[in-house]
């Protein structure tokens, strides 16, 4: 079985297109070997791949069409599981929990690391955009940090605290956004003035 596409894709930190190459590949093989690649997927890799691209619900069929052996002996697979049930509940602390909790092998590691780190951006930029004030323990929760880590994370992209209420205050991003000028509206207007000025 060639796996090297996923080699490939975890070495080159795709991450985001692990899910789609794993799904591809899963096809390829079992129409050409039958169904019976259990001992060598990577399943681990295959389920975080989705849940890294935020797609939950194929996360949710991978784990549903899993065999029950696979499920029964692969530890690493229910704690990548267990990061999905806590983002399926929106158990924010939870899917940090679930990461430390387990010792990842390090095939995994890397790709556990950067869903731990992009997790916490959007994170991040779901308190930015949802909110104008936010209690530290709260952001301590969403970011999974400390609450003193997260009061040094926030003050340093601009945002402020009162000591008193242990209260920030989010600073909202500044957002430009560029327009994309079509050229055949572009025409269709000049020749719209044109015409009311003739």
């Amino acid at each position: 079985m060639d796996l090297s596409p996923i080699r490939e894709a975890l070495a080159s930190k795709s991450y985001d297109k692990i899910g789609d190459i794993c799904d591809d590949l899963m096809l390829k093989i079992a129409a050409y070997q039958g169904v019976e690649i259990l001992d060598e997927w990577p399943y681990a890799v295959h389920l975080l791949g989705h849940i890294y691209a935020n797609d939950l619900n194929s996360a949710r069929f991978l784990w549903k069409s899993l065999p029950p052996v696979v499920k029964e002996r692969n530890q690493e697979i229910l704690a990548v599981w267990k990061i999905g049930q806590c983002l399926w509940t929106r158990d924010r602390a939870g899917v940090y929990n679930a990461i430390r909790e387990f010792r990842w092998s390090p095939e995994i590691l890397d790709f556990v690391t950067a869903f731990a780190e992009i997790h916490q951006q959007r994170m991040f930029h779901l308190l930015q955009s949802g909110y104008s004030t936010i209690s530290v323990a709260d952001t301590a929760q969403f970011l999974g940090m400390s609450e003193e880590m997260a009061i040094n994370y926030t003050i340093r992209e601009g945002w402020a605290l009162d000591g008193a209420t242990r209260m920030l205050t989010v600073r909202k991003k500044s957002t430009v956004s560029k327009q994309k000028v079509d050229p055949g509206k572009l025409q269709r207007l000049t020749e719209f003035v044109f015409h009311l000025e003739h």
